[in-house]
């Protein structure tokens, strides 16, 4: 299976702070509601908000993992969004207590000699963590932060300020697209390449990766398109542990199959982003459709994202 933290229990979680940090993101400080240590993780973990309008948000963490009394996070206010980040802007507030699962991480930061970070937008959240470990480290690192405009580039200031030789601060107004070839050319032997922002911003970096054969890791805030080859056949689910077997209809994900039948697993996107779906898979080949496994992890075929994933043959066998 993928390497990722550990999860925790969802535990209660008061909001002790919320502040904007740019036009438009809000970041948000929570402590344990009960006065204890926040759950542990590293860098590229992200947590689950259980807002009360009933929704289950995401979001990557971005301060110090040495900090074990508050856990923070960054939200962009997305309009034609699905609400989370509506909620978390205008209803939130300080004192509000919340469910948080997590943390969970399927964007871990390998051990490298040096490091590219290239961020779009609110992109850059993961990142933060990544970039202060590397510097922690004697690592070699450079950072290229993109976004529409600089006002709306949250953490910008202080990354200028904190790290004047390794952060390169590009908004779109100013200076148009992300150089990404020239700055994937000028990388070193050995580098790890992170990523994460807008889809096209993905593609671009990780194409430019593949072309000169680097070490290229991704993170997306939204599902991956499906190909347009794929086909929603009808297949056969062993679960080993209980020995039963759920037919998993065409128009049906995984998931809709085992809830129809009774089975509760655990899930929260539905949509293949958020990795809290895994399961190990014993049997059979899955028809990866997330965006979560890396592509090698994807080939291994040992696990797979039962909300989105399917099977390439008539059966699959899973560790449930």
């Amino acid at each position: 299976m993928s390497e990722a933290t550990a999860v925790q229990a969802p535990r209660r979680m008061r909001v002790v702070a919320k502040d904007t940090i740019a036009d438009g993101v809000v970041a948000v400080r929570l402590a344990d509601a009960d006065g204890g240590e926040v759950a542990t993780w590293e860098p590229g973990a992200h947590i689950d908000l259980e807002l009360e309008c009933g929704l289950v948000r995401q979001y990557s963490l971005c301060g110090d993992p040495s900090d074990v009394g508050s856990l923070t996070v960054a939200v962009l206010r997305e309009a034609s969004g699905r609400g989370g980040s509506i909620y978390v802007h205008d209803k939130l507030e300080e004192g509000d207590v919340l469910q948080v699962g997590g943390p969970r991480n399927h964007f871990a930061l390998v051990d490298a000699p040096s490091y590219l970070f290239v961020a779009g937008g609110i992109g850059i959240t993961p990142l933060l963590p990544m970039l202060r470990n590397a510097e922690r480290r004697g690592a070699t690192w450079r950072l290229l932060y993109g976004g529409r405009t600089r006002s709306g580039m949250a953490f910008a200031d202080e990354l200028v300020t904190a790290y004047p030789e390794g952060v390169d601060i590009r908004p779109q107004d100013e200076f148009g697209l992300l150089d990404i070839a020239g700055a994937l050319d000028a990388t070193e032997d050995g580098v790890a390449v992170y990523c994460c922002g807008p889809e096209p911003l993905l593609q671009a970096v990780e194409a430019a990766g593949r072309e000169r054969r680097l070490d290229v890791h991704v993170e997306r805030f939204a599902p991956k398109a499906v190909a347009e080859d794929a086909v929603d056949g009808t297949f056969d689910v062993e679960l080993r542990r209980t020995g039963a077997t759920v037919a998993v209809g065409a128009s049906e994900s995984i998931i809709d199959a085992l809830e129809r039948v009774g089975v509760s697993v655990d899930f929260s996107c539905r949509e293949g982003t958020c990795g809290t779906c895994e399961v190990a898979v014993l049997g059979g080949e899955p028809d990866h459709r997330d965006s979560v496994l890396t592509e090698e992890e994807q080939a291994a075929g040992d696990a797979m994202m039962i909300c989105v994933s399917r099977c390439r043959g008539s059966r699959l066998v899973l560790d449930l």
